[in-house]
């Protein structure tokens, strides 16, 4: 499993935070995705038009291709398709005017206007992508949100944060030690991970508005896999401050620790939260190899049963918890009914996938894809879209977690 963040070894992360730093190669192919599923609704976006210059081009660019990778549109010809977007993005002094109308058969289905600076194109153009959806589809967007992982630049390893389309690549660490498992607490504006910046794997949090850093968790030995409750108040996390590497919750506003296991030369790992906060799914390596169990608030914990020899890296979110399974010699990403305990594989190449992280719109997965020893950042779609990469950088890109918002 190589590198990778649902490791049951203490080989945690690393970073240092003063200003973030854009990364220049970072300019990501406009590409229009091709529909690979039935259902799709078909929307003409000729009736837009455009006026005063690149940034009105590059919004209407980018507002066609963050419908299209929502999974629910194809754009189509011109007087072709069931939807019609019309009205206008113009450009001058420095701002960017746009007015929206979306149409159907029988029915408007949107009518508004954005103002923004020229500057922040792509951030509108993000934004009525995904008011779009709201008001056509009733789901919500993914346009919008941003994407953690881990980047290995010339053997250097930083946290980086980019757009859900891979534009805006920024690096938000530059220790120079390891790093790993960033994840994003519930309302976008903070992110946990550990790091050997001390020379041990400790946890810190980061506030993603001013970049700010501080030490949360650095317990002798193992401080790992920290992630935020759904409230945002408490964070599940591994320590081995006790002798092996156990899973705890702690309080965030005092401090306050509950063990949950209590499993001697066992090692558990990589704790996610159930949607409502009462249950958790982690890894144990309680059987031989690692497989994936549950547990209550109070540490009540069983196994979960599954096909693969390993089962790892879980991420629990509205439509099932997804997660790691190593099968017929290969790493494929699989979701779990835990109602039902069914799973259903969404990767069938011959590829590795890894790290699944759950988008916001309960349809697309981040994951690790790994071929030929090169990994890359790409997007699932769990109703059988292509996937797509996400990352066009050089360097190995891993251990991605989508933003809830």
């Amino acid at each position: 499993m190589n590198k990778l963040c649902h490791i049951l070894v203490a080989v945690p992360c690393a970073m240092a935070i003063t200003t973030s730093v854009a990364l220049s190669q970072t300019k990501p192919d406009i590409t229009i995705v091709k529909p690979g599923a039935a259902g799709k609704m078909g929307i003409d976006v000729s009736g837009l038009a455009v006026s005063g210059g690149q940034s009105a081009e590059l919004f209407k660019r980018v507002l066609e291709n963050d419908l299209a990778r929502s999974g629910y549109f194809v754009i189509a010809r011109e007087g072709g398709g069931s939807l019609k977007l019309a009205g206008i993005c113009s450009e001058s002094r420095g701002t960017i005017s746009v007015r929206c109308r979306v149409t159907g058969p029988i029915k408007s289905y949107m009518d508004k206007t954005y103002s923004e600076s020229t500057a922040s194109a792509r951030k509108l153009a993000h934004r009525v992508a995904d008011d779009i959806l709201w008001a056509v589809k009733n789901v919500k967007g993914i346009a919008s949100t941003r994407i953690a992982m881990v980047g290995n630049i010339g053997g250097r390893k930083d946290i980086y944060v980019c757009d859900a389309d891979g534009a805006n690549m920024v690096r938000i660490t530059n220790d120079g030690v390891p790093c790993l498992t960033p994840r994003w607490s519930p309302d976008g504006n903070s992110i946990v991970y550990t790091s050997m910046r001390s020379g041990f794997p400790d946890v810190y949090l980061i506030d993603m508005r001013t970049y700010e850093r501080r030490k949360i968790s650095n317990f002798p030995g193992l401080n790992s896999g920290a992630v935020f409750s759904p409230d945002g108040g408490t964070l599940a996390l591994v320590l081995s401050k006790d002798g092996n590497p156990e899973l705890y919750t702690m309080d965030l506003r005092g401090g306050r620790l509950t063990r949950l296991t209590r499993t001697p030369r066992v090692a558990e790992a990589s704790p996610s939260w159930a949607p409502d906060g009462d249950r958790l799914v982690f890894v144990s390596n309680a059987t031989g190899l690692p497989q994936l169990y549950l547990a209550d608030t109070t540490g009540n914990a069983r196994r979960i049963p599954l096909v693969g020899s390993e089962n790892v890296s879980p991420d629990w979110g509205q439509a099932g918890i997804a997660f790691c399974s190593r099968r017929e010699g290969r790493y494929v990403i699989c979701v779990l009914d835990p109602k039902t305990g069914q799973d259903s594989q969404i990767t069938t190449d011959l590829a590795n996938y890894e790290d699944p992280s759950w988008a916001p719109d309960g349809r697309h997965i981040a994951c690790t894809r790994t071929e030929g020893y090169h990994s890359e950042i790409y997007i699932l779609d769990t109703q059988k879209d292509p996937p797509i990469r996400l990352t066009n950088q050089r360097g190995e890109w891993y251990c991605p977690s989508w933003s809830p918002r």
